[in-house]
């Protein structure tokens, strides 16, 4: 289970206030001596601190504490932000039972900064982020432009972001044992107001990796050809059928990755509906499909609930094996992988959130408490030791806005 708490206390980077909010001169009538305006503030600012929890049925359990700030001029345009957060991981999952390995605990640290300029029509942002962990250090930065057309009804952005990771073995040194990994990845994305209460969104994505991804600490058993070895056996039924042969994790050395979203989103004189249909596909033939639905409901000026669904579904890798076998001579497959998001699943979540305002009773939005609590369920469809996962991430949240 997963909670997590945010105080933020900021209007959102580059929003203006609408018109009927824009301050007023008192009327003279009503007064002896006019009151002087109210200043529209040049800046906002934004603190957010964050702490979730994750753990699912293959004892894996994560911890983030997290912090996230940012400043922001409305009326000029920018804003500028900072996020930090670390991740605890402890797992005994059965992919290190099966290895004899003991359970394990980790620490990862990540960092990113954000800007963006949008004067008027026009606009670009920048981001940059770096993540650092005993074995694994990710660097990243990337930058975007958009633009607004036809009164801000059409909306488009293009950007661009390269990544370099860098993965190795904890306690070696990368200068003596490393895979270095390139990222390029390209997104568009077109936004219409189609009506007062519709908007709707194209999203297209494209990500072009190359390098060696492999595991360094992930070893495949191998098996007689005619074995026949059962979906979910257990670590058991696994070592009494296999050779004594376990070689490393071998992935293809380069993936393309292309995606598709379309975005859906209508308000309701009492209620907000948002729809999400994303399709995947990759070089390694991987297909996926994954639609999202949440519709939250207005009940009275303090609260606000609703359901949350999602539906994910693909195929396996093209070098997918539930259980790999040695060819003429002991040959090893040349491609092998153990890790189970690369076969063919199904996931389902179900979830629930709730936001209750806790202000003033003049402005009860200016402080909100939520609660959002999802349960997923994966089934595995064609792997060894696991067929099924449930996992837990709920959260409470905090934030003030001024």
């Amino acid at each position: 289970m997963a909670v997590a708490a945010t105080l933020t206390r900021t209007r959102p980077a580059g929003a203006q206030r609408p018109a009927e909010a824009q301050p007023a001169t008192a009327p003279v009538a009503l007064q002896e001596q006019a009151q002087p305006p109210r200043q529209e503030s040049l800046f906002t600012a934004h603190i957010g601190t964050e702490y979730g929890q994750y753990g699912d049925t293959d004892h894996v359990f994560v911890e983030t504490p997290s912090i996230a700030g940012a400043v922001a001029s409305p009326t000029a345009g920018w804003s500028v932000g900072a996020h930090y957060l670390v991740d605890v991981v402890s797992a005994a999952s059965v992919d290190i039972v099966s290895t004899a390995s003991r359970a394990w605990h980790e620490v990862r640290q990540e960092g990113s900064l954000q800007a963006a300029y949008k004067p008027k029509a026009f606009g670009v942002q920048a981001n940059a982020a770096v993540s650092d962990e005993p074995d694994y250090l990710s660097l990243s930065a990337g930058a975007a432009v958009t633009q607004d057309l036809v009164n801000k009804n059409v909306t488009w952005l293009l950007g661009y972001s390269h990544g370099h990771d860098v993965a190795g073995r904890t306690g070696t040194p990368f200068s003596v044992f490393s895979h270095v990994i390139d990222r390029d990845a390209f997104s568009g994305v077109l936004t219409l107001v189609m009506s007062r209460t519709t908007v709707g969104s194209l999203i297209g994505d494209t990500v072009f990796e190359n390098g060696d991804p492999s595991k360094p600490y992930r070893y495949i058993p191998l098996f007689a050809p005619g074995t026949s070895v059962p979906r979910g056996a257990s670590i058991d039924l696994v070592n009494s059928l296999r050779v004594s042969a376990r070689p490393l994790e071998q992935l293809p050395l380069s993936r393309q990755r292309y995606g598709l979203t379309m975005r859906l989103a209508h308000r309701y004189p009492r209620a907000t509906l948002r729809l999400d249909e994303r399709l995947y596909v990759d070089s390694w033939t991987m297909k996926a499909t994954t639609t999202d639905a949440r519709y939250l409901m207005d009940l009275g000026p303090r609260v606000e609930t609703g359901p949350h669904a999602r539906l994910h579904a693909q195929t396996a890798v093209d070098f997918w094996q539930r259980a790999y076998t040695f060819g003429p001579g002991f040959q090893v497959p040349a491609l092998r992988t153990g890790d189970r998001e690369l076969g063919p699943l199904i996931n389902l979540t179900g979830g629930w959130m709730l936001r209750v305002g806790i202000g003033s009773e003049a402005t009860p939005s200016s402080w909100v408490l939520g609660f959002d609590l999802n349960t997923t369920s994966t089934q595995y469809l064609d792997d060894l030791y696991v067929t099924q996962r449930t996992s837990v991430l709920g959260g409470v949240t905090l934030e003030t806005e001024l």
